[in-house]
């Protein structure tokens, strides 16, 4: 009897999948969800239930809807496994196509429903947007992974030059998102252009400026999702590339003057991106206030004391005239000091607190607070406002999703022989004008009395005042198309 050797399941389930991915090796929850599917429910999140039409509560999908949902987030799973293991499209077909493979069961059905050939363009489909997805990503894999990350990505981001007021201005966003990961607790967030642009003290035209001109080409930021309704954006920040030298404000002079050959600033940077976080919702570093090159040489000159000047071009990475021209417009609000040739700040300078210099200008006096700064600076009151034109904003844009989402049937209703008859409107879209109540409501064409359950929106359709009225599209298409049998006979 030859000699019989125990495997565990995780060994069988390698075995098994051995003669298919060749040297590739998965994990074993890749294996699990393979061989038996999404057993603890994980990919089902959000696939059976979606937002009602208050956008307040919650309501099942119809079965299949929800089961597809589910099954194409096991699918894309799957592929980001199989990908990450260094496999192809062709071994990611043969696992989901396999009759024994509860994981691959959503790519049969649609072979069985809609043939082989959709089936395969499907995986396509899913293997392009995996294999984009692991080459852009890191596999975390535990909490302290993830931390581990972050702090990765702080410290290469404190160690960056970023020169010029756009690369300055970059720096904030770029806090700005990395406030929201480690507040989700990985590179993995989600962030609305109002509320980035309400953190990093800035406004929305020029935090999408420096999206598309500096944080996305540098490979800092990629957007997965664009935001929709009340969810904001998916983004995933990365450990991207040095900023390129044409971010700089001020280039080499010509050698032909005899003039240094290397740019003023450094190739690397020191600053203290947390205090940087601190200040720069404040209005007092708003554009025509202290701006953001004080918040960089702040914080700077936090982490490293008694700098000189030339120090601080190369920790801070701003040009040396800014340099002296912020140093100056600090000391005159009593925030920083010097002896000698080295620059600090002062003892309460992080609270926007100065300090009386013998050797200021005459009017000299010393910061009472970032809100007298900003006041000073004409700034006050900025950050203020930008959150009330960004909650003005968030309520109309709502409340056109709003008008949408009541857009749920198009007819009038009249009675007839005291039984009400459903009318479909003259155009899919609008009623006439003559059925306008002043008040909004609906007039009945035939009685010239306005209904009950009907309202006209800004745009002109109608608006059916229904709360129990939860049907689907198909159960709305087969009333409308029984409402204009019934109209037909009747007329």
């Amino acid at each position: 009897m030859p000699d019989s050797t125990h495997h565990s399941p995780s060994q069988r389930r390698s075995t098994q999948f051995h003669d298919v991915l060749g040297h590739a090796q998965l994990p074993s929850a890749a294996a699990d969800l393979i061989l038996l599917g999404d057993l603890t429910g994980r990919y089902a999140t959000g696939s059976y239930s979606r937002l009602a039409s208050d956008k307040r509560t919650v309501m099942l999908r119809g079965d299949r809807q929800g089961a597809a949902e589910h099954g194409h987030r096991i699918t894309a799973a799957i592929a980001c496994h199989v990908a990450r293991a260094g496999g192809s499209v062709d071994q990611l077909t043969q696992l989901l196509l396999h009759p024994e493979h509860e994981g691959g069961r959503h790519t049969r059905d649609i072979a069985l429903r809609s043939g082989q050939a959709r089936a395969l363009d499907y995986i396509r489909r899913v293997w392009a947007s995996a294999v984009q997805t692991v080459s852009t990503t890191l596999a975390l894999g535990s909490r302290d992974h993830a931390y581990e990350l972050l702090a990765a990505l702080r410290d290469r981001i404190e160690t960056t030059p970023w020169r010029g007021e756009r690369g300055q201005t970059a720096l904030r966003v770029l806090r700005a998102h990395l406030n929201f990961a480690e507040t989700a607790g990985g590179p993995l967030h989600h962030a609305s252009e109002r509320q980035t642009a309400e953190e990093a003290g800035i406004s929305r035209t020029t935090l999408r400026a420096v999206y598309e001109t500096v944080l996305k080409p540098g490979g800092w930021l990629r957007r997965l999702r664009v935001g929709h309704g009340r969810e904001g954006s998916t983004w995933y920040l990365a450990l991207g590339s040095a900023p390129s030298r044409l971010w700089t404000t001020q280039f080499p002079p010509d050698p032909a003057l005899e003039e240094w050959t290397t740019p003023e600033t450094a190739t690397t940077a020191d600053i203290d991106s947390t205090v940087l976080a601190r200040l720069m919702g404040y209005d007092a570093f708003a554009h025509h206030g202290l701006g953001s090159a004080a918040l960089v040489i702040i914080s700077a000159l936090h982490l490293h004391p008694d700098q000189t000047a030339a120090d601080l071009v190369a920790s801070s990475s701003v040009s040396r005239a800014t340099t002296y021209r912020t140093l100056k417009r600090l000391a005159d609000h009593g925030l920083v000091q010097h002896t000698g040739e080295t620059w600090a700040l002062a003892p309460r300078a992080l609270e926007g607190f100065g300090i009386h210099l013998p050797d200021a200008a005459n009017g000299h006096t010393p910061a009472q607070g970032w809100a007298k700064v900003a006041e000073q600076h004409g700034t006050w009151g900025v950050a203020a406002r930008r959150k009330t034109l960004h909650t003005a904003e968030r309520a109309a844009y709502q409340e056109a999703l709003d008008r949408l989402a009541e857009h749920r049937s198009r007819a009038v209703v009249l009675v007839r022989d005291g039984r009400q008859v459903l009318v479909p409107a003259p155009r899919p879209d609008e009623i006439p004008p003559t059925w306008h109540a002043p008040d909004g409501r609906v007039l009945d064409p035939a009685t010239g009395h306005p209904t009950a359950d009907w309202r006209v929106a800004t745009d002109g359709r109608l608006i059916l005042i229904t709360p129990a009225d939860q049907r689907s599209y198909d159960e709305l298409a087969a009333a409308h198309a029984e409402a204009l049998s019934e109209w037909e006979s009747v007329a």
